[in-house]
């Protein structure tokens, strides 16, 4: 069985791009062979920055013949059936057999498809995936057709297996496959041949090309640690920048420079940021005092001087840079202290917000007031809450995150610490944006808090005032993320805040055409909310239709209250009593509903203990006092588990009354009874969630 290497040299390809291009490499051979009728063992995929690789082992060497025998139309069908049946067989008229069935005498054509050798397939399926390759973004070159993300110089594509390697025999636009490639564009400029995969990973090797990423992205973080490590510093982990960065060199060369002592005392985020952005270098960090102190590069290549040249590039690049970002700050720094920020808030004015949701200017005094109406809800003071929620979007204004938006809210809080706002109103400018993300910290100080939740409420009955709501997997606004925001905000505070409410405060200041409109567009994103909170709580493990069970009840716009409930629940419904216990209450639910049905009332009157006959029947009226004597006080309580447990446990009365009791007793008075007390259990159940909703 042969083994099959794909090589596809090109022009430089783009770090974002590589991970996929290599994944989609393999995807798309591998998928078109199988379906061609090859098999393989395993297969591996690898990108450089000039290279994607594709390795197939044990690949079979040509695909099976195939006996296919289809039934066509009946032997009698109009001419014009039976030639279509022909085309689409490829067989002649005098092959077809007739065959007697039930329905009559039917054509059948037995067709057979010749194998076909691994070469044949592998260079049809390749010229296929080259010629409509998903890159974000192809251009074309010269006067060809093909395009490719940068243009394409070598195809190397071969077979090996005992008796040597052999070429594929492929032409795309001009590029015949064979069983070259090239080393390093710097260091090993030269072609040559490979006989199969672990001949080229060796000699590529020699010819410093590192084929791997993930190899390269170690010896990047190896390297770079150590250096470190002998200065007693430490690499700022950055593992987006350390797959960009293994995606830019072939040869990874770590080199460590230092930052000029005039920049030292700018804030280490800006360090960060400006050198991360602009230069792809990583900082280095003194666990002592937190400062960025020095920077590390990785070069492409060796050279003579190690690398003294191109480190001096780099710090002459970058002091122009940090300049910049010093030039910035102290200004900002005297328009904080010197005006307390007051003109940039001016400045938002003139900042669109969105175009029918007003300017930042606007929306800033929509959030202030809706956070000073949360404060008391939340524990923080009202007044603090609103300067916060008014200073909050101030740092969009400055020359600082004009350069490096992703700076906002951190720069804000810097800014307010040197205009001399309390700590937590300064705090809040940078942890209002929070959470960002399912694994992004949830503040927790009452007026960051506060802010947050004012921030995210504007910006969602906002967009559902203009009727923005994100569709299908389209969410410019990013209206889902801010709706989880909210959700974690109150769940890892344990905040009860009833959200229709909070809804119609936030909805209020933009223009409706009615009242009813309005309680329409809130009742819709309540259930938006709920629709997030099932996939936030399916990442917990909860199920779907429990959360299904404890929405029916009241007060489900109570998020935290709700969640308590569903948590519950699902504990219980994870034992043999709980579960067993659901399914008992289906069983009385269904006969109640076909009684009901039938007899045109409604069992919900108290049954009298009075008519109970046997023993298991009068167990089951002191199990439900007992239970109802428990669930009443917890569910008062709002103690959940309490509750649930005391529904499971009715269990062993319910499944022996159901074994040893005929619900339909032929005394009407007996039956009567009987369905009340089956509806004393529905009722009881019911007060706790709504059990109809449970599956199984």
């Amino acid at each position: 069985m042969p083994d099959l290497l794909i090589e596809l040299l090109s022009e430089e390809i783009p770090a974002r791009m590589q991970a996929r291009a290599a994944a989609d490499l393999k995807a798309r051979v591998t998928e078109g062979i199988v379906q061609a009728g090859l098999t393989y063992a395993h297969a591996g995929a690898f990108a450089t920055p000039r290279r994607l690789t594709l390795a197939l082992e044990g690949l079979t060497a040509e695909s099976p013949s195939l006996r296919e025998e289809r039934r066509g139309p009946r032997a009698d069908a109009p001419e014009k059936a039976i030639e279509g049946f022909l085309r689409g067989a490829g067989v002649a008229r005098e092959d077809l057999i007739e065959r007697e069935e039930k329905k009559g005498t039917f054509l059948f054509a037995v067709v057979e498809t010749p194998g076909r050798s691994a070469e044949a397939i592998v260079a049809e399926v390749l010229e296929q995936v080259v010629r409509t390759f998903p890159w974000p973004k192809s251009m074309r070159w010269g006067t060809g057709t093909l395009r490719w993300v940068r243009p394409l110089h070598r195809i190397l594509c071969i077979l090996s297996d005992e008796a040597g390697a052999r070429v594929v025999p492929l032409d795309i636009d001009g590029i015949a496959a064979g069983d070259v490639t090239e080393g390093h564009r710097f260091m090993a400029p030269g072609a040559f041949s490979v006989t199969g995969y672990e001949d080229y990973a060796a000699k590529l090797r020699r010819a410093h090309v590192i084929l791997d990423p993930a190899e390269r992205a170690e010896i990047i973080r190896n390297d770079a640690a150590q250096r470190a490590f002998a200065l007693g510093l430490e690499v700022v982990e950055d593992a987006g920048l350390l797959a960009e960065v293994a995606g830019l060199v072939e040869w990874p060369v770590v080199l460590m420079g230092e930052i000029g002592a005039e920049f030292l005392d700018l804030p280490p985020e800006v360090l960060m940021t400006s050198m991360k952005e602009h230069q792809k270098f990583f900082s280095v960090r003194n666990p002592r005092s937190g400062r960025i102190e020095r920077f590390v590069t990785v070069a492409n290549r060796e050279t003579a001087d190690d690398g003294a040249t191109i480190l001096a590039g780099n710090q002459k690049v970058l002091s122009a840079r940090l300049s910049d970002a010093k030039f910035f700050w102290e200004n900002d720094l005297r328009v904080a202290r010197e005006a307390r920020m007051a003109p940039w808030l001016d400045r938002l004015e003139a900042v669109t917000f969105h175009n029918r949701l007003g300017s930042q200017a606007a929306r800033v005094g929509r959030i202030a007031a809706l956070a000073r109406a949360l404060a008391p809800l939340v524990g923080a003071a009202p007044d603090e809450a609103e300067e916060a929620a008014r200073l909050a979007k101030a740092d969009l204004s400055s020359e600082m995150v004009y350069e490096f938006p992703e700076l906002q809210g951190l720069m804000g809080r810097y800014y307010a610490e040197a205009a001399g706002f309390a700590p937590e109103v300064a705090a809040a400018a940078q942890e209002h944006y929070q959470p960002l993300g399912p694994s992004d910290a949830v503040p927790s100080a009452p007026v960051s808090v506060a802010v947050a939740l004012a921030d995210k409420l504007d910006t969602l009955a906002g967009f559902w005032a203009i009727d923005e709501k994100p569709t299908g997997s389209k969410d410019p606004f990013a209206l889902r993320r801010a709706a989880l925001g909210v959700i974690r905000l109150l769940l890892s505070n344990g905040l009860r805040l009833p959200l229709e409410a909070q809804f119609a405060t936030a909805a209020r200041p933009h223009d409706w055409t009615d009242e009813a409109a309005m309680a329409q567009a809130n009742a819709d994103l309540l259930s938006f909310f709920h629709d997030r909170l099932k996939v936030h709580l399916r990442d917990e493990g909860i199920r779907h239709d429990v959360i299904d069970a404890c929405l029916a009840m009241p007060g489900s716009d109570d998020l935290t209250l709700l969640v308590t409930r569903a948590r519950a629940l699902q504990t219980v419904v994870a034992t043999e009593d709980g579960e067993n216990l659901v399914q008992g209450f289906k069983r009385a639910n269904n006969i109640l509903k076909q009684a009901e049905e039938r007899d045109g009332v409604e069992y919900s009157f108290g049954p009298d203990r009075k008519f109970a006959e046997a023993p298991e029947e009068a167990a089951l009226f002191d199990a439900l006092d007992a239970a109802e004597a428990e669930i009443a006080p917890a569910m008062e309580a709002e103690d959940f588990g309490r509750a649930m447990a005391a529904m499971a446990g009715l269990r062993p009365a319910v499944d022996a009354f159901f074994e040893a009791v005929q619900v339909n007793a032929e005394n009407q008075v007996v039956r009567r009874n009987r369905l009340n007390l089956l509806g004393r259990i529905r009722d009881v159940c019911l007060r706790v969630a709504d059990l109809t909703r449970l599956e199984g």
